[in-house]
């Protein structure tokens, strides 16, 4: 065989160099366009997987609820299993709004709504005002006071005050009795209703402005002072204005909170007559079947609240309220002179009205020896552990108790691993469904629970997944309403923390995961931890979700004091609640321990 060799090139050295770098640019060639183009989308697709996978989560959890709602809104039938024939298109679900109790329960609704947004808005703000920015003393008890009521679900402070102001035979009432008054207090009433809403929901205030007046500016309220400004004008003209988006949002979050709520209207405006929105969304559902009606009410109730939160995002926008300064200057506190105590007394007696009297009406409701009272002093009869012991000995709290600790550590760590990656995707990826992702996961903030709640039901009796009728479903609905306050948390933790340590680990060889895993998560176990305890707090907490999708095998502590409510076991659902409360508490004080450890750790200099 005979090899034939290419010519030697001939030349001078620089005329050989030139050859040589042409021939390799040849050799070199460009890849085919339409080859780049494709490994350039093979590329992009490969970055949006985790994003579709959260979508399809998403999708599951609130985008398709949402859908059966509205389906059966505007259908003559509703999903069941095996029937796929939703009726015909119609309107007529919505003329249940125009009928007298339709009519009446909006009105009930919007007063209910109103009344206690503005008395959580009092109570918070200026008890946030007091503990931020005055000399008031005590003012960490102050503080504690603000947050306390938050640890006590409505439900429960509900049962308590029933306890303490029914017109009957409540505690307050045979106090006053006793004394010669002759006041009588009626808590099944629109005041009642408002009264206990405002009182626990005004920790919701008192969180989002206590913030606000603490990092507050204290150059334009100095400026005013020294330009001759009383005290009074100085917070009208200034401190005031500069506050109003925190008072904004928590005023509208207040609203829709108790526009929404079902135990509290329930169990305190039920024996009065008093229907609200949610409340008859229940009866309709459950009493009285007409579901199709019930998908109507519960889309306008949407409507309502998301055409409310857009207006408090107008009132918002509509001005500018950030204020700048070189230097970081805490604001001067205000002097109250001979009101520092009067300001402190104030919340001293927030914290006996939203915690004290409640906790003690429970405790010498379960463990009294007089199950019914006439007098005030058959309270002091005699104690005993009895009826607490019996309590928790029977095979139904046993095993509500169960339920609800395996909903709340499911409902915790799916929603703090989904919150994970829905912000890790928003604030750390190139994804072009971050922002989508972010809006979806924020939505049940508009969407009232028990609404969801019923979409999770149909969508999921139609869904060719077997799960009705197991704590997989109630976890489900767990998760999905307490979506937003996991998402919240889990940002705000990865907002704080730089993203270059996982770049680097990233340049340097480690895979993205690897990354994630031995960089971002430990930097940020402490704000996933607090995440965790939050979301474990509001599962245990959680009732309106899961009000049409537990069965007898799957019944939470929640559900069990209600229904023993309702069935007249006044004493069973009090000694339920305290260790209810008590197991919340441990849950609270946990996640308060965390979060001073977190502060202190930051507070060690590098």
């Amino acid at each position: 065989m005979t090899i034939t060799l290419p010519p030697t090139p001939t030349g001078s050295e620089d005329e050989l160099s030139t050859r040589t770098v042409v021939t390799r640019r040849a050799v070199r060639s460009p890849k085919p366009a339409g080859r780049r183009h494709g490994r350039i989308a093979l590329k992009h697709l490969r970055r949006e997987i985790p994003s579709g996978i959260l979508a399809i989560v998403l999708f599951f959890l609130i985008i398709l609820p949402v859908v059966f709602i509205v389906i059966a809104a505007f259908s003559t039938s509703v999903p069941r299993p095996g029937n796929t024939d939703l009726g015909q298109f119609t309107l007529e679900n919505f003329a249940i709004l125009t009928t007298p109790q339709g009519i009446q329960s909006l009105v009930n609704s919007l007063v209910i709504g109103v009344g206690a947004g503005i008395l959580s808005l009092v109570l918070g703000a200026l008890l946030a005002f007091i503990a931020a920015r005055t000399d008031a003393p005590w003012r960490r008890f102050i503080y504690i006071a603000g947050i306390a009521p938050m640890f006590l679900p409505a439900l429960v402070g509900a049962l308590a005050w029933s306890i303490l102001a029914s017109p009957s035979s409540g505690h307050l009432n045979l106090f006053l009795r006793s004394i010669g008054l002759p006041g009588e207090l009626n808590i099944y009433s629109y005041a009642g209703l408002i009264f206990v809403l405002g009182i626990y929901y005004a920790p919701y205030t008192f969180m989002l402005t206590y913030s606000s007046f603490s990092m507050m500016n204290a150059d334009l309220e100095e400026a005013a002072a020294i330009h001759g400004a009383s005290l009074r004008k100085m917070f009208r003209t200034v401190t005031l204005p500069l506050a109003v988006p925190a008072l904004a949002g928590a005023a509208i979050l207040s609203f829709v909170l108790a526009l929404e709520n079902f135990p509290v209207n329930a169990i305190l405006g039920n024996p009065a007559g008093i229907e609200t929105l949610p409340t008859y969304i229940y009866r309709l559902m459950a009493g009285d079947p007409q579901p199709n009606a019930a998908a109507g009410i519960a889309v306008a109730l949407t409507l309502a609240v998301v055409v409310v939160t857009w207006f408090q995002q107008r009132v918002v926008n509509r001005k500018r309220f950030t204020t700048l300064t070189g230097k970081g200057n805490r604001p001067r506190p205000v002097p109250l002179r001979w009101m520092r105590w009067v300001a402190t007394g104030f919340a001293i007696a927030y914290f006996a009205v939203s915690v004290a009297l409640p906790m003690l009406a429970l405790i010498f409701t379960s463990m009294s020896e007089n199950v019914y009272i006439s007098q005030f002093a058959d309270l002091f009869a005699g104690f005993s552990m009895d009826r607490i012991l019996q309590a928790i000995g029977q095979s139904d709290f046993q095993q509500s108790t169960a339920n609800s600790i395996v909903l709340a550590i499911g409902a915790a760590i799916f929603g703090t691993l989904i919150a994970f990656m829905g912000s890790y995707i928003r604030f750390r990826s190139t994804s072009k469904l971050g922002q989508l992702l972010e809006q979806v996961a924020m939505s049940p903030l508009a969407i009232p629970q028990v609404v969801l709640g019923m979409g999770i039901l149909w969508a999921w009796l139609s869904l060719p997944f077997s799960i009705y009728g197991t704590l997989l479903l109630l976890i489900i609905a767990t998760v999905a309403v307490n979506m937003p306050q996991g998402y919240r948390s889990v940002s705000s933790s990865m907002l704080q923390m730089d993203g270059d340590l996982e770049n680097s680990a990233v340049m340097l060889g480690a895979g993205r995961l690897r990354a994630v895993r031995n960089i971002t998560i430990p930097l940020m176990r402490t704000g996933i931890v607090s995440t965790l305890l939050l979301l474990l707090m509001l599962g245990l907490r959680e009732m309106s979700a899961i009000l049409f999708l537990y069965t007898s095998d799957t019944r939470v502590l929640s559900i069990l004091v209600f229904h023993s409510f309702e069935n007249g076991s006044i004493s069973y659902s009090a000694a339920i609640s305290l260790v209810f409360v008590l197991i919340i508490a441990i849950i609270a004080v946990a996640t308060q321990l965390i979060g001073m450890r977190e502060r202190r750790f930051k507070d060690i200099p590098a």
